[in-house]
């Protein structure tokens, strides 16, 4: 997609973050955006800077989302068709995180952490996709599905598990539309550490009936992945990076160079049948 000036974008995770940047880069392009997230505070302060950034109020909706659950992501597609009759940009950001190892974490660690990593982008694959391909035209979709999900990482197996997941779901739906020969493109978006707040708003999001009392490694692992990711980049450059993936049909988006390092290092590793190096996010 070369023009998005007038067209139509959907992000979830909208609330802060890379989301929030992607709806600010996708603004500034002259596209109308939909703002989902679990946060509907979150939402009314990213909509504030997209009007303050030059945004008709017209242009922007806001539909608190939790995108666990295939109603709520169903009713955020037919809200953005009712209103605006298209999507053009479907942006599955949505992610949370939970540290500690393996087999210490409970069945609701799973739950959350699988339900919005990889179940929203399941859901939103099947809420806008077949509606995208009935418009016509042509569309893209972005998916964040982060460097854990190339490079697996000690304390983080929940989180890595969704994003092994989320890629290997973003590939299988490029793979079918291309076959198909569809005019939509997709992109798997694997940033490094940046600069979100991931770990607190992890927390914040968390459903009461999937709350768990925090162990001490936890809280240790989540403390180390908050400082990691303050000292990330800043979001808005990989927003800047998104939007030139749709423009090229870039597939994947590595934020950070030396993880094209680490994933052959991985790939050779696991051809000689030993296990891969934990992988390096920064």
């Amino acid at each position: 997609m070369q023009e998005l000036d007038g067209k139509v974008a959907v992000v979830t995770g909208a609330g802060s973050g890379i989301g929030r940047a992607l709806a600010l880069a996708l603004a500034g392009e002259g596209m109308r955006v939909a703002l989902a997230d679990i946060d509907q505070d979150a939402l009314g302060q990213t909509t504030q800077l997209l009007v303050d950034a030059g945004s008709a109020a017209g242009d922007v909706r806001t539909q608190r989302t939790d995108v666990r659950l295939e109603a709520a992501v169903d009713a955020l597609a037919d809200g953005v068709y009712s209103d605006w009759g298209r999507v053009d940009v479907l942006c599955s950001n949505a992610g949370v995180v939970v540290g500690g190892p393996l087999w210490e974490r409970p069945v609701a660690d799973l739950e959350f952490v699988l339900g919005v990593n990889l179940w929203g982008i399941l859901h939103g694959i099947r809420s806008f996709v077949p509606r995208m391909l009935a418009q016509g035209g042509e569309g893209h979709i972005v998916h964040t599905c982060s460097s854990a999900g190339l490079l697996s990482s000690t304390f983080a197996g929940p989180y890595t598990i969704s994003k092994f997941a989320a890629l290997a779901a973003t590939e299988s739906l490029a793979m079918d539309l291309a076959a198909i020969g569809s005019t939509l493109k997709v992109t798997a978006l694997c940033p490094g550490y940046v600069q979100t707040g991931l770990a607190a708003t992890s927390m914040r999001s968390r459903p009461d009936e999937l709350a768990v009392e925090a162990t001490p490694i936890t809280e240790v692992v989540m403390g180390a992945l908050a400082a990691a990711l303050d000292a990330g980049i800043a979001p808005a450059s990989v927003a800047t990076q998104v939007v030139a993936a749709i423009r090229s049909e870039q597939f994947l988006v590595l934020t950070h160079e030396h993880h094209r390092d680490h994933v052959l290092a991985r790939a050779e590793r696991l051809a000689a049948n030993q296990l891969p190096e934990p992988g390096d996010y920064s």
